[in-house]
């Protein structure tokens, strides 16, 4: 066939074009593919109606659904693992930690099985052991190191880090992706060891009321936030995020208000300004821990990995909400309120 020849079966046309730029969203035109000629139809768009690339960009990027159903089931969860966190605070003692040790350290390993399912990093089953080896050693030394602290939990966190790193430049296969899924590692070791500050502050003089305003703060907002997701999951975040801004926004302001109301009743030195303030920064990080797994996990699903296991991706949400807003809650108490 001659080159001026017409073919019957444009390889670049319209649709395949499209294809191609959806399945690399992060390169432009000029990068690996800036051989292949665009679609006239992008060409022209650049002086072309604003209103028409916004219908296009509407019809390749559809609203996902929110499932009322699992949202109302994953606030729950929620409620459940703040009420399970709460009481086990409240009956702790001098001569009763262990108990409450072994409840944080089944929630611990909640987080391992959560986390490590979903962000899948390299030699997963060498950091899962080494995150469990790391809970272990942070109960311990919360439940029996004097005087009672944070610091060995910092050591251990980055020990147990430093060892699971280690572990996954020993397989060439793992070696290769390390590199991408450092922020990921130190996410699930810091998240670990972060649940044994629980034990940490009800050895303190106001540690045992600091954990109850905190996770309730928390409990609230997480709960709250998804309630009114399932009912009214508007404005939405992101037409791929199936959340609405509405339950961000009234979780994060009636976790602060619980706590508010706590800290009028609690003896001193809680005021209620006091536990606004512990409310407003633990129900704040829940917020922001709580979605930004939906947009993990958002990502993920748009990069054409694997689902991650349904049990798995939708306990991420509150686990990681209850473990990041600890260490704020710690530093509030240990400065603020000592």
């Amino acid at each position: 066939m001659l080159p001026s020849a017409p073919r019957d079966n444009d390889s670049w046309d319209d649709d395949v074009s499209r294809e191609i730029a959806r399945s690399a969203p992060g390169r432009s035109s000029s990068g690996f593919y800036a051989g292949a000629p665009e679609p006239a139809s992008r060409i022209g768009a650049r002086g072309g109606d604003p209103e028409e690339d916004d219908e296009e960009i509407e019809e390749e990027i559809p609203e996902v659904p929110v499932r009322r159903q699992l949202s109302v089931a994953i606030a729950g969860f929620a409620a459940l693992l703040g009420v399970g966190l709460v009481l086990g605070a409240q009956t702790s003692g001098p001569d009763a930690r262990l108990p409450y040790a072994i409840v944080v350290f089944g929630v611990q390993l909640l987080f391992i099985l959560a986390f490590t399912m979903a962000i899948r990093p390299p030699a997963a089953g060498t950091v899962a052991g080494v995150c469990v080896a790391a809970a272990l050693v942070a109960d311990y030394l919360a439940v029996n190191r004097e005087p009672a602290g944070i610091l060995p939990l910092i050591v251990v966190a980055v020990a147990g880090y430093a060892v699971a790193v280690a572990g996954q430049f020993i397989r060439p296969g793992d070696r290769m992706h390390v590199r991408d899924a450092l922020s990921g590692t130190l996410l699930i070791v810091v998240g670990v060891v972060s649940f044994a500050q629980l034990i940490v502050l009800t050895r303190k003089p106001v540690g045992t009321q600091a954990v109850l305003v905190c996770l309730t703060a928390v409990a609230v907002a997480v709960l709250v936030a998804h309630l009114v997701d399932a009912f009214f999951p508007r404005p939405r975040i992101a037409p791929q995020v199936p959340r609405g801004a509405t339950g961000i926004i009234v979780g994060a302001m009636l976790g602060t208000l619980a706590a508010a109301g706590l800290g009028s009743v609690l003896v001193l030195p809680f005021t209620p300004a006091k536990g606004a303030l512990l409310g407003f920064v633990a129900a704040g990080v829940a917020m922001l821990v709580d979605l930004a797994v939906n947009y993990s996990e958002v990502g993920r699903r748009m990069a054409g990995d694997t689902p991650t296991f349904w049990v798995a991706r939708h306990m991420q949400g509150p686990l990681g909400a209850f473990a990041l807003a600890l260490p704020g809650a710690y530093v509030l108490t240990a400065f603020f309120l000592g």
